[in-house]
Formats: structure tokens, sequence, C-alpha cells
């Protein structure tokens, strides 16, 4: 009886069936069928892979291509977890010769305007004789535009940079009212002298009013607005200085802005940045005073703020808290951050600092050390004024926001034709914060007289006690020039969008790179035109099989391949599946 061939072509159907999948992983990965293996003389097949052509040579086109996939997914990698960026800008942000950050900081360029608005008085006979208030008229702007550089500039050792300013303000009448207006104002000299001797003796005061008579001095005088800047001619200032001490020795005209035009004596040496930029820009002496001289204890006598040109960086300081020292404050004057948005005018990020809600609050804690007796709050002047007598040769001059802003309401009270606001009445500075850069900035302040009445002086008897407002001034920048705004919007707008899309740009496309010559090469080996003649030849036949009643399992030899197959196996293998068995 002959052996039932089910349970032999059964196992032989398994062994084909299981070896499909691994035939098709060969493919995939360009491991050819076994009988198109070669033998290398060693005994190892050597398979043709995807990337090797028909002649064993890799391919130099796919070589290039995933060499250079290879080299963009890597490089993404890298930049993508170093900031590169911000090194090359802290670089440049730095002051030192050659730096982008000196050549904006030793000659900004930038557009820097100062806008003066006086106080005419108007009614000084009835104030005088008829108690009534003064009713001031604000004439102005007069607008000057200030060119200002860095000279004379010493670096040092210790990360730190000495020089000295240089201003010009010129003239710009096409902005300006007509600077030869005539305007009524206090007679300063007069009333300082008035003011210090309005607590002496009846004596004293009559020898001072002996003299004011003697010289035919008024308590109010008619000058322009050039006059009362930048200098005129008075007899007392001119006495004062022949007569007074060093230390207190005016100089030899009257004039609120008498020495801003050429080098300022003054020397600031500042942090660089090369230290840290924790206080970029902070300054660290002035004249070689690490304290200001006019204020006896901290924190009023710190200098320990910007010089107006740079700050440190919100990103290297993490607060929300700058400060600025201002010489025509005669103090250092704290900002607070208070929002955060893009700039309309430069189209550029940047924070919005004010002066701190206490900075002229007097009887601050951190404020009483301005005032006359520190340990005593009554000797303190009303909120929002600022005493800046030590600096102004101890004339009774305060200053103010303009027009009495945020002020105590009896000194807005006792004047006629102050209209306090905030929009065009306030102080701010727009800092960009990653390179602490000024993207615009207005410091407005006003000078304000502060007169007691001296009853025994007969030309200001009748001068009641008053904080007489004189003048304001805004001192600003108005825009950057195009390079620099050029330089800071790269440096913040563009490089914070470009950069991310640079670095992840460059994985994306390197993989896309990497997937194309993989997607190539597959399509090759599987899709020539060899195998889709054999994929319609198997198709043909089986079609034929099924035609004629045959269901068995068609395993073709040319379409896979037994792996380590035994003798056994190739005896067991029927070489045509489609033939009928005997």
């Amino acid at each position: 009886m002959a052996p039932n061939p089910a349970p032999r072509l059964t196992r032989q159907l398994t062994k084909q069936y299981i070896r499909v999948g691994q035939s098709a992983k060969n493919r995939l990965f360009g491991v050819a069928p076994h009988f198109m293996q070669r033998d290398n003389g060693s005994g190892d097949k050597k398979p043709l892979q995807m990337l090797v052509s028909e002649k064993g040579r890799m391919s130099s086109v796919k070589l290039g291509v995933i060499l250079v996939g290879a080299f963009l997914v890597a490089i993404g990698i890298l930049l993508s977890s170093v900031p590169w960026v911000d090194f090359i800008i802290l670089k440049n942000l730095k002051i030192w010769n050659g730096t982008l950050a000196y050549s904006y900081w030793q000659k900004p360029g930038v557009i820097r305007l100062t806008k003066v608005y006086v106080f005419n008085m108007t009614n000084q006979d009835g104030f005088l004789n008829n108690g009534e208030k003064p009713l001031l008229q604000e004439i102005g702007p007069f607008v000057y535009r200030e060119d200002m550089e860095k000279v004379n500039i010493a670096f040092h050792d210790n990360g730190t940079v000495s020089f000295q300013h240089r201003k010009i303000l010129r003239f710009v009448p096409e902005m300006s009212v007509d600077r030869k207006t005539k305007i009524v104002l206090p007679n300063i000299p007069l009333l300082t002298l008035s003011t210090h001797v309005s607590s002496s003796f009846p004596l004293v005061q009559f020898v001072v009013s002996t003299g004011a008579r003697t010289m035919g001095l008024k308590p109010f005088v008619q000058l322009t607005a050039d006059q009362l800047l930048f200098g005129y001619d008075d007899t007392l200032v001119r006495l004062a200085h022949s007569v007074f001490p060093k230390h207190l020795r005016p100089q030899a005209q009257m004039g609120l802005l008498l020495g801003r035009n050429g080098t300022l004596d003054e020397v600031s040496t500042i942090y660089t940045g090369h230290a840290g930029m924790e206080e970029f820009g902070y300054i660290d002496t002035l004249n070689g005073r690490k304290e200001l001289p006019y204020w006896q204890s901290s924190p009023c006598n710190s200098i320990k703020g910007s010089e107006g040109s740079v700050w440190p960086p919100r990103a290297a300081t993490q607060s929300d808290h700058l400060s600025v020292y201002d010489k025509d404050l005669c103090r250092v004057l704290p900002l607070t951050r208070r929002s955060s948005a893009t700039d309309d005018a430069s189209g550029i990020f940047a924070d919005l600092y004010t002066p701190s809600d206490d900075a002229f609050t007097p009887t601050a804690p951190e404020n009483l050390c301005f005032c006359e007796d520190p340990g005593n709050p009554e000797s303190c002047p009303p909120k929002g004024l600022q005493n800046i007598a030590p600096c102004q040769y101890e004339a009774p001059v305060y200053l103010s926001y303009p027009h009495f802003l945020d002020a105590d309401p009896t000194l807005v009270e006792a004047v006629n034709g102050l209209n306090p606001d905030p929009e065009v009445h306030g102080t701010f500075f727009k800092i960009q914060p990653k390179l602490g850069v000024t993207i615009s900035a207005k410091v407005r302040v006003q000078a304000n007289l502060w007169v007691r009445n001296a009853a025994h002086v007969g030309a200001v008897s009748k001068f009641p006690t008053i904080v007489f407002p004189l003048m304001w001034l805004e001192e600003g920048v108005e825009e950057l020039t195009p390079a620099i705004q050029r330089w800071v919007y790269l440096a913040t707008t563009v490089a914070e969008t470009a950069v991310p899309v640079c670095t992840y740009g460059a994985i994306v496309v390197g993989l896309a790179m990497l997937a194309g010559v993989f997607v190539q090469s597959y399509r090759k080996v599987v899709f020539t035109r060899e195998n889709l003649e054999k994929g319609k030849e198997k198709l043909r036949r089986g079609s034929s099989f099924l035609v004629n009643g045959q269901h068995r399992l068609l395993i073709l030899r040319d379409s896979y391949s037994l792996l380590n197959a035994t003798p056994e196996d190739a005896t067991d293998m029927d070489p045509d599946p489609g033939r009928d068995s005997p």
C-alpha cells in the first residue's frame, strides 16, 4: 500500500509559508534570494543591499545625500540645544572697542530732544498786592536737539570704563515758539537770598533789604527763554561768585541749564559687562567717589544706577526693578517695570518702566535721608517734591513732575494754570529686556522755587511763602537710528523666530533627505521591471490554476527563497507545486 502523501505535503507547505515573511524582509533591506547570492570564497553570501549598485560599488549620489542629511540632523540638534545666538549677542553687547554696543554707547546718534516749557507770570501785581493766586501761562515748547558723545574714554582692568560727556544743544526753530518771547518770572537770585535770611534776625534782613533797594532789584524779572536757560547777568550772582567759598560758589551767570553745553566736568565710571551683566551700564564711581557727596546716608547717597545709555538686561537680572542716575534730580531714581509689549513705532518688544510709586514721597523710609532733618519727618517737603538744593548752591530749588503730577493737592491748588496729565507729564523708559537698550524714553521734571516770606526785606516783603513753578522740561529719545533699530530688531524679534525655524528646519530637512534615499532605494528593489513581470506571470499562473480547479497554495521559487535550507528540505521540496502529484 502506497504511503499517504498528505502529511509530507503539509510539512512542505508550512515551511514555505513560514519563509514568506523572511523573504519579504530580505527584499525590503536589499538581500537577494539565495539563488541570486554569490559565494565570495569564504563561504559567506554577499547580499545586494539597497545602497550598492549592481556592480557592488556604493552610489556616490546616495552616499552624499546621506552624509548631508545626517549632518543637517546633527547640526540642527546641536544648535537647538546650545544658545549660540545668545553667545554672539552677549559678545557684542559688552562695551569694548569694536563691539556694536561700544559704537551705540560712545556716540549713539539717536535723536535726543530737550523740550522746555516756561511758566509766564501774568498777574504779578494782583499776586503781590491783592493776595491773588499766581496765574501762570505755559509758553513753549522751546526745542533743542542734543548731540552727545562720550570722550576721554579709558578702560580699566576691573571691567569698568571711565569717560566724560560732551553735549551740544542746538535750537530747533521749526519745532519751537519764538525764543525771543519775553517771559515774566520770579527773580530767582533775590528770592533765594531772601529765603535764606527769612529766619534770621531783623537786622540781617534789613541789611539785605537795603542792598536790594540800592541795586534796584525787584521780585519779578522779564527774560527770554534763552536767558533763563543758558544764562544772563545778575548782580547778586556775580557778587556771590566773587565772595562765596568754592563749594558754594555759583557760576558767574544765572541760568537753569547753564553748563550743559560742551564737555562736562563730571567723570563717570561704569561697568562694561565683562565682569557680569547684572550691573551692566551701572555707575561704579562719579569723580572717583563711590557715593554722592550731597547726602549723608544711604540709600540717598547711592550712585548704583544706569547713566541712561545702557541697562542690565532683565534676562540677566531676573528683576522688575532698575535705577537711573539723573544729575538734575541730584539722586538715583528707582524704576519699576509696569508692562511688556511691542513698541508701535519700532516693532521691537520692550519693557515699560516708570518711576516707583514712592520715588517722590519724602516720608517713605528710603527717602527720609533727603529731608533737612532725616530724623524728623516734619522737616520733609510735601509729597511730590525732591529737594535738590545741595546740587544747586543751596538755592531753594525743588523738583517735581510737571504740573505737580502725583504731588500733594495743596501744591496744585496754590496756583492757577496747572493741569496735570499722566500722558503728557509722566516719565517712562522703554527698554529691550534681552539687550538692555533704550528703545524710547521721556524724562519730564519741573523746577520749582520754594520761597519763604521775608517780611523785613522790602523788595520781596509781600511775596508770600509758596512753591512757585518756574519751568518744566522733557528730555527723551524720539527714535533709534535706522542702523541701531535694524540691529536691535535682528538680534531680538528676527532671531527669536529665525533661530528655531532654522535649527528645527535643518532637522526636518535632514530626516526628509534620509527618508527620501530609503524610499527611493526600496522602490528600486521592489518595483523593478523584472519583479513586476514576475508578479504578472504569477498572477496569470495562479489564475489558470484556479480556473482548472486547483486550490493549492502557490509558492514560487523565483519569488521566495528558503533560508538556511538543508539538503533534506531541497529533496522534499516539490519543484513545481502546480504539477499534479503521481
